[in-house]
């Protein structure tokens, strides 16, 4: 059964929003990649291949019977992962707002930089990367596959998991203890669990 993402209506109301929802990282990957450093150790290749590896995975799953969800549940998948796409965008948008010129496709850290704990840094280390997550996720969703939907967070966390070691060891050596208080009090990815 062709996913609903590839079936009018329901494809205008998807690419709209994936427009509208990435249209914000193709000019962060586009600054990150003229000004990746060292301390990046590729993890904006990482997280880029590793997105297409997901795709190239994800996206047949989502044609094979066993790994759809029920034609009845199809809908809602799709409705679900609209949500999802729209909601993991905010909180990047917010975590772009909230870092400002600090926010980087790639992984850099200087001397004497502020270590931003307002809005959704309150409470995690990297909500930037839990949105990152949900938005990819929210693509196997509305393809209307749980098997697509868990190849994208398994691949997504599986990313994300190396850039943030790449870059808490950047920020611990340019920021030093103030960072280090900062992990202290904040979970990676969800609030109180992880």
């Amino acid at each position: 059964m062709t996913p609903l993402l590839f079936v009018w209506p329901y494809a205008a109301v998807y690419w709209a929003t994936v427009v509208w929802a990435f249209s914000p990282e193709f000019g962060i990957i586009r600054r990150a990649k003229r000004s990746a450093g060292a301390s990046d150790a590729r993890s904006l290749q990482v997280i880029l291949y590793g997105g297409q590896a997901a795709f190239l995975i994800g996206i047949p799953l989502a044609w094979l019977g066993p790994f759809q969800f029920s034609p009845a549940l199809r809908p809602a998948a799709f409705f679900a992962g609209i949500a999802l796409l729209v909601a993991g965008s905010l909180l990047r948008r917010h975590c772009f707002r909230m870092l400002g010129t600090s926010f980087t496709g790639d992984v850099r850290a200087a001397p004497g930089q502020e270590v931003v704990t307002r809005g959704a840094y309150a409470l995690l280390r990297h909500p930037s990367y839990t949105a990152g997550i949900l938005m990819n996720t929210a693509f196997g969703l509305a393809l209307g596959s749980w098997g697509s939907a868990l190849v994208f967070a398994a691949g997504s966390l599986a990313v994300y998991m190396y850039r943030i070691r790449v870059e808490e060891r950047a920020l611990l050596a340019a920021i030093g203890e103030p960072y280090e208080r900062f992990m202290q009090t904040r979970k990676r990815l969800v609030p109180f669990v992880y």
